[in-house]
């Protein structure tokens, strides 16, 4: 039987469920475990298909979420990074009442752009997809590449990212193009406007894939969330700005609890 890598860790009064983003794992958070630890009670997953994961094929977006709602505590806060925060947020949706708190970091519920709506170019996506099948590792690399462009601290961060996808096995091509046609349609905007739940979403001001302009936006047509930019992070703010990071958690914490 097939089934979700799982870790947890911490001794804290509130459960902490973390979702990494596509091609990676759960050792991306490895440079915020040791400050969360001692506050939250921590669940590390690897996705379905990805790292320790990787008995499962390309799933639906739906499907990850079951999956990982099933092994997830009674209540929880749901924080996922960029693919990460389209699963917290279907979870969001689905149980709500497991759901204490909702933490977007560097994600969307649009990815693609749209007339009215920036994002990724759909024809970017599209030659990420074709390129995974003419080479592998290139592709893939050039995607981390990107989530620490800019960033004072980028070719470091950018280390971090690609030691956590090379400590595991690589997920398969069906895999990572299943996660990018989930980043091609997911449209969750109208869905999450009126979620009962306290809803914190972190973005970085650098972002060359959830670009800035979409914060005021979302701010307009989701007024019971709140939006906090880090100046000089990009699509990885954990990586490159850790104790600000902690920081916005701990502050939420307090608000729960």
């Amino acid at each position: 039987m097939n089934d979700i890598w799982w870790q947890t860790k911490g001794e804290g009064n509130c459960h902490l469920v973390l979702l990494h983003g596509w091609g990676l794992n759960a050792e991306v958070w490895d440079c915020i475990t040791p400050e969360l630890s001692s506050q939250f009670t921590l669940h590390l997953i690897d996705l379905p298909g990805f790292g320790r994961s990787g008995d499962f094929g390309a799933l639906s977006l739906e499907e990850m979420t079951h999956l990982v709602l099933a092994k997830a505590p009674d209540k929880a806060i749901w924080l996922g990074w960029s693919l990460g925060g389209l699963v917290a947020s279907l979870a969001a949706l689905c149980a709500p009442e497991r759901v204490q708190a909702l933490v977007t970091v560097a994600s969307s519920p649009c990815f693609a752009a749209k007339a009215d709506w920036p994002g990724i170019k759909p024809d970017v996506l599209s030659g990420f997809q074709q390129q995974l099948s003419e080479d592998f590792q290139r592709t893939v690399e050039r995607f981390l590449a990107l989530q620490t462009l800019g960033t004072e601290s980028a070719r470091q961060d950018a280390r971090k990212l690609k030691s956590a996808v090379l400590a595991l096995p690589m997920p398969g091509e069906d895999v990572l193009n299943g996660g990018l046609e989930i980043l091609k349609t997911a449209d969750m905007r109208a869905e999450l406007a009126n979620l009962p739940m306290p809803f914190l979403r972190l973005y970085g001001h650098l972002d060359g894939l959830v670009p800035r302009k979409i914060v005021p936006l979302l701010d307009a047509q989701w007024p019971n969330s709140q939006s906090f930019v880090f100046p000089k992070a990009a699509h990885a703010p954990f990586i490159s700005h850790p104790v600000e990071f902690c920081q916005r958690l701990l502050a939420l914490k307090q608000v729960i609890i």
